[in-house]
């Protein structure tokens, strides 16, 4: 028998409606006791087509506007992650890490706006926001993902833009015996040194005592091997009027700005114009080991009565190790360009002249970290009689980010080449070109060690929820679903870091041996071409990089100079190994953030149905009060001095104490929601909802304490602060869509919608002079080299070093022949100084009101019983505040709003599957900051193919074996700032393959 269209009890079905109680507001255990004994009987198609049904069944059903995506079986998702599934959904888009689906934008809003649940509960999460990361939960754990695009009472608040449900299996919706096992090996194609890395994954449910007790254990191990290849300006772009200048004669002067000669084409007034702050290209492999894990138990000992106990758990292992090389601009010296036109423009080529040789630098290093939680729930469904049902659901969650490397979370080891007596970057291709002046090129023979970070941070997160509720049935057209609700999120992040500011160099390049660096072509790793200089008469691209062994480096580094005192001076602290060149673990010494937030609220909604001339209809309204208090404690580091020891930074160096600052916030809000549905024919329904929603700030925005960087690059610093006052963003959501249900598992859909958003939260950057620190870079002497005719950052600190060397503020060593100047170190006077400047970015509240609206189409089609079938859909979205690239500070603009399309063809007939998946993005803004300030990033349009091969061997039932493919084109993603020729990143990746088995008995 054909599995694939064979007879089974509906289990994935029951298992979502049940699961609908909690998330729609569905009435309890009568629903689903109807629903089960409906469905026992029924006969259900599994694979592709049952999984589209299924869905198809959970969109017509819904009070609201819903989506669900649904397992093809237990233990077979759509995608091998729930991201990438979730993309099919119209409105729905992705952001990837590493080439894996990451989070979610829906309708145009960001992953922080929509809310991610777990069998409806809020999920304990590390990343500093209210998103949620797809990558730490296999889809092998899932059996259907539901998107509510409208609110109502019963949801839980924050999903402005969504509220995204996980569901996962429980026993008594599988009563017989299940077990299903998997293997899969994953071969990536982005990685140079990847393996095939294994797969398992495994399933087992039955009941017992006549169906009254039911247990279901699922796990899933996955190891995956990729890389990337990476052409960056990781320092961002630095935009400036038209007729700002560096010359520093009191007119015009801005740092990052250019000279008005040896310009070609050079903007004027009327015109804006950015400088990048260095080029770089990085080679990066990254290993991974992700481990899921889930109990459930159930009993019920009556018909009336159901509890469920849940334990879910993961851990997600990632190493990442890269190597990179890079030119940094100091915007100092002989500075040159060739720049387009405006009046945004851009330097075609932009090239820099030094006097005296400067740095190509190189890095070396790697991130190691844990990702681990879990959630201990527990649920109890009473039918008390037949009109009134209860609930009571309770969880604890926790999840934590921990370093798993003595060397730190992350890491980085620079070493450099001081033979760059010029350089240019041409941007003028799909990848920066870098153009080196040397007398003999880069060699390994001239790389010399300079500074190092190590850093140590790790976050810990803990939910406590519970939730008591209920549905009465006034008569037989209405009902009342009414409860309340408490949920306390407590966030800690802590972090300390070592780090050496030697970024002269520590010793000559003498000191390294050779043999531990090896040289291999730029141009080789990518499908892209760069420039070639043609607009300055053609210059040869500097085609070469070093590939190093951090752990290698580091040790003979620190054999080198661990007792070296002028270098181990540069430290703000020595680590755990008490050279330096290692990570801390003292924690205490640095920064320690922390906040809570709990939330209380209670909701009632009043559903009715009925029906007008023969169309039946329903009315579900409802209001929901949430309170919510934010308390927040943080300890930061303080700083009491400054020092300039390379031309282009200045390093920011602390006392050792701390400061400790506590702050709180609080508000509420009355919700209110109504949905309406109408069946016009028994083919056709018609929905309209309007509702009010909001989403919280990030936690990182509302979590106390300023921190500064410890390096001012011109003399400028940085820093930000929380603000645990942020009161959430408000949206008014209006609804509109019909649907067509033609065929069993066919359909065709148009929807409207609008959202006016308010309260939005921007980040203001305000100039602070913190801790009274004297800067180096901005006094007495720095104004008397200037009227000496030095006016770049070299010219300054070797006019100080020749006049000065005796003062107390001033250190200045030798080479062996005791005239030539090695190092420079000028340290702060709060006598003659000027006070540091900080650049503070805080978060707050705006008056800026925002409307976005947008369509969604979405066909479901199936060929008759051809097998054939296909899925597209297209979102437009729009919005009033669209980001002006022509304006200088931040702006209320959306991030993440985008039009996005996707298009499936599948076959599902006699054991063979086959789909190919085509998802598109267009441009969107991803960030409306670069580390440069209020600059803006934008992710270009993107594309990718997946597609997915099984066959059901007829030799044994129940065995499937299978091919997926991923980005099997091979494309990549690119960044760019105010103008496409400013690039921020290039990433390529490549294809990734899995080739497995499954077996069901």
């Amino acid at each position: 028998m054909n599995r694939m269209t064979g007879f089974k009890k509906n289990s994935i079905a029951v298992a979502i409606a049940t699961t609908m109680v909690g998330i729609t507001g569905v009435s309890g255990s009568a629903f689903a006791q109807t629903e089960q004994e409906a469905a026992l009987e029924e006969v259900v198609v599994l694979g592709i087509r049952g999984s589209l049904e299924k869905s198809m069944d959970v969109k017509r059903d819904a009070k609201g506007i819903v989506d669900a995506i649904s397992a093809e079986d237990i233990g077979k998702f759509p995608d091998t992650n729930l991201a990438e599934s979730m993309q099919r959904i119209s409105g729905v888009s992705i952001d990837r890490v590493n080439g894996e689906g990451s989070k979610v934008t829906v309708r145009g809003l960001g992953p922080d706006f929509n809310l991610v649940t777990l069998n409806g509960r809020q999920v304990a999460r590390t990343t500093g926001g209210r998103s949620f990361d797809f990558q730490n939960i296999a889809s092998d754990m899932v059996t259907g993902v539901e998107v509510s695009k409208t609110s109502n009472a019963t949801l839980p608040s924050g999903g402005m833009g969504a509220t995204i449900n996980l569901l996962t299996a429980r026993p008594f919706d599988t009563p017989e015996r299940t077990m299903r096992f998997g293997v899969k090996g994953v071969m990536d194609e982005s990685s140079d040194d990847a393996s095939m890395t294994p797969e398992y994954s495994g399933f087992y449910s039955d009941t017992f005592a006549d169906g009254k007790f039911g247990v279901a254990i699922s796990g899933s191990v996955q190891e995956r091997e990729s890389g990337s290849q990476q052409a960056l300006v990781p320092g961002g772009w630095i935009s400036v009027e038209g007729q700002m200048d560096n010359n520093w004669d009191g007119v015009n002067d801005a740092w990052g700005a250019v000279p008005l000669e040896n310009q070609v084409n050079r903007p004027g007034e009327g015109d804006i114009y950015s400088v990048a702050q260095n080029a770089a290209f990085k080679f990066e492999e990254q290993q991974r080991k992700r481990t899921n894990g889930q109990l459930v138990l159930q009993w019920a000992p009556t018909d009336d009565v159901t509890a469920t106990l849940d334990y879910n758990y993961y851990q997600n292992k990632i190493a990442k190790q890269f190597n990179d090389i890079s030119v940094y601009h100091a915007w100092q010296g002989d500075q040159r360009g060739v720049w387009s036109d405006g009046p945004i423009s851009t330097p075609i080529i932009y090239s820099e002249f030094y006097g005296a040789p400067s740095d190509v630098a190189m890095g070396g290093g790697s991130t190691a970290e844990i990702h681990e939680g879990d959630m201990l729930g527990v649920n109890l469904e009473w039918q008390v009689s037949d009109k009134l049902n209860l609930f009571f659901d309770g969880q604890h969650s926790e999840a934590e980010r921990t370093p798993d490397s003595p060397w730190g979370t992350s890491n980085v080891l620079t070493v450099a080449a001081m033979v760059r007596e010029a350089s240019s970057v041409d941007f003028t291709g799909d990848i920066p070109a870098i153009y080196v002046d040397s007398a003999n090129g880069v060699n390994a023979s001239d790389i010399i060690v300079t500074g190092s970070v190590f850093t140590n941070s790790k976050d810990y997160s803990e939910v406590d929820q519970f939730r008591f509720g209920g549905n009465f049935e006034i008569n037989e057209s209405s009902d009342i679903d009414f409860g309340i609700a408490r949920q306390e999120v407590y966030n800690r992040s802590q972090s300390v870091f070592v780090q050496r500011n030697n970024w002269g160099g520590a010793g000559p390049a003498s000191d390294l041996p050779d043999e531990l660096f090896t040289a291999k072509s730029i141009s080789d790793k990518f499908d892209e071409s760069w420039g070639d200089f043609s607009e300055v008469g053609g210059l040869e691209p500097l085609d070469i990089y070093y590939a190093w062994n951090f752990d290698a480096v580091r040790a003979v580094a620190e054999s080198l100079y661990a007792n070296n005192a002028t270098d181990l001076g540069t430290a703000n602290r020595v680590g755990d190994c008490g050279t330096a060149f290692c990570a801390s673990t003292d924690y205490a010494s640095d920064t320690d953030r922390a906040t809570t937030e709990t939330s209380t609220s209670a909701y009632a909604q009043y559903n009715f149905s009925s029906e007008v001339r023969g169309m039946p209809y329903e009315v579900n309204t409802g209001l929901r009060y949430e309170q919510t208090d934010v308390d927040s404690v943080s300890v930061v580091p303080e700083y009491d001095r400054a020092e300039w020891n390379s031309n282009n930074e200045v390093a920011i160096l602390g006392t050792g104490e701390q400061v400790y600052l506590s702050e709180e916030g609080n508000y509420d809000y009355w919700l209110p929601s109504i949905a309406f549905k109408m069946d016009v024919t028994e083919d056709v329904v018609t929905r309209a909802a309007v509702s009010k929603a909001i989403t919280r700030p990030d936690y990182n925005s509302i979590k106390g304490g300023t921190t500064i960087g410890t390096i001012a690059n011109g003399g400028i610093g940085g820093g930000s602060t929380g603000n645990p006052s942020l009161l959430p963003y408000e949206s008014i959501n209006y609804d509109l869509s019909v649907e067509w249900y033609y065929g069993e598992t066919s359909y065709a859909s148009v929807g409207l919608f609008r959202k006016d958003v308010s309260n939005f939260i921007s980040n203001a950057k305000t100039e602070k002079s913190l801790f009274n620190i004297a800067n180096p870079a901005d006094g007495a002497l720095v104004d008397e080299a200037r009227a000496n005719g030095a006016n770049d950052a070299e010219s300054i600190r070797q006019y100080i070093a020749a006049n000065y060397a005796d003062s107390d503020y001033v250190d200045v060593t030798y080479q062996e022949d005791g005239v030539t100047v090695d190092k420079i170190f000028i340290k702060g006077n709060p006598a003659t100084d000027n006070d540091m400047v900080f650049l503070v970015d805080t978060p707050v509240n705006s008056d800026v009101d925002n409307t976005i609206d947008g369509v969604e189409l979405a066909v479901q089609h199936m060929f008759g019983e051809t097998g054939f079938g296909l899925q597209a859909n297209y979102t437009i979205v729009d919005s009033e505040l669209s980001y002006d690239p022509f304006i200088l500070v931040d702006q209320e603009a959306m991030v993440g709003l985008s039009d996005s399309a996707n298009l499936v063809g599948f076959y599902d007939k006699n054991g063979f599957q086959a789909r190919i998946a085509y998802n598109w993005r267009d441009e969107f803004l991803s960030s409306r900051g670069q580390n440069t300030g209020a600059n803006p990033q934008y992710v270009e349009a993107y594309s990718q193919i997946d597609l997915n091969v099984s066959y059901e061997l007829p030799q044994l039932e129940g065995l499937q074996v299978f091919l997926e493919g991923i980005n099997v084109t091979d494309e990549a993603q690119r960044v760019h700032g105010r103008d496409k020729r400013q690039l921020l990143g290039y990433y390529q990746g490549g294809a990734r393959w899995q080739l497995g088995a499954r077996y069901a008995f």
